[in-house]
């Protein structure tokens, strides 16, 4: 049992990183405030290079699958995330839309057992396949449950990159959407060195790469990390 006053906090990421990426911050902050958190990791990740680079061995995807795995392990572990709370649903990478009921079915479960004060999950339109079926997923087995935690939604990469941005902030504004912006600027650097961990996205692992995986992360190392709360965290 925690406390009256602390929270239990679950943070589903569809990919091995985007815990680390989109809620870094606020996880280390949740931790060093006494909430105890769990982070759920939906996919294996595997096919990150395929995907991107082409790339379908050095590493295989098998490969890639353990390499990130362990670099999971490290980074939570860096945010202060107890291994035991580090949760793998291993639903193969860019399978979650085919694999809807089966992953909703683990995730009621965990929700069942943890009955969490907040949950962290994508936003209902980032760019990957598996974080916006990560959203239904999620959001069906709360309301399924009839459970109402807090719901805050991070976004790692908007589908509609050049433009959605300025579209969802005209929605945001009409349809009154809050935002909540997390001050992690005393665990910045804390986040900086879990990200550093993700060594296979962020540098040339394999003979065969022009460039890594993701050449940028900028946008995560600001001070605040934003989250998006809906009133009614059932909505789909």
């Amino acid at each position: 049992m925690i406390g009256l006053d602390k929270k239990r906090i679950i943070v589903f990421a569809p990919h091995p990183d985007d815990e680390t990426f989109g809620c870094g911050g606020t996880i280390a902050k949740s931790i060093s405030e006494g909430h105890e958190v769990y982070v759920v990791i939906m996919t294996d990740g595997r096919y990150a290079f395929l995907n991107v680079l082409g790339i379908e061995n050095d590493p295989t995807p098998e490969e890639l699958k353990e390499i990130r795995m362990q670099e999971v392990k490290k980074a939570t572990r860096i945010l202060g995330v107890p291994e035991g709370n580090l949760i793998f649903l291993n639903f193969i990478d860019g399978t979650l839309e085919d694999n809807k009921e089966a992953a909703e079915e683990k995730v009621i479960n965990i929700l069942r057992e943890k009955r969490p004060d907040e949950v962290y999950l994508p936003y209902k339109r980032d760019g990957h396949p598996d974080h916006r079926a990560a959203h239904k997923i999620v959001k069906n087995a709360i309301r399924k449950l009839q459970i109402s935690p807090v719901c805050y939604e991070y976004s790692i990469t908007h589908r509609f990159a050049r433009f959605g941005r300025f579209i969802d902030a005209f929605l945001d504004f009409i349809f009154r959407v809050k935002k909540v912006y997390v001050d992690i600027s005393e665990f910045l650097d804390v986040k900086k060195l879990a990200m550093m961990e993700f060594k296979s996205e962020l540098t040339a692992v394999s003979a065969r790469q022009h460039k890594p995986v993701i050449t940028s992360v900028e946008k995560f190392e600001k001070n605040e990390e934003m989250f998006r709360i809906e009133k009614n965290c059932c909505k789909i």
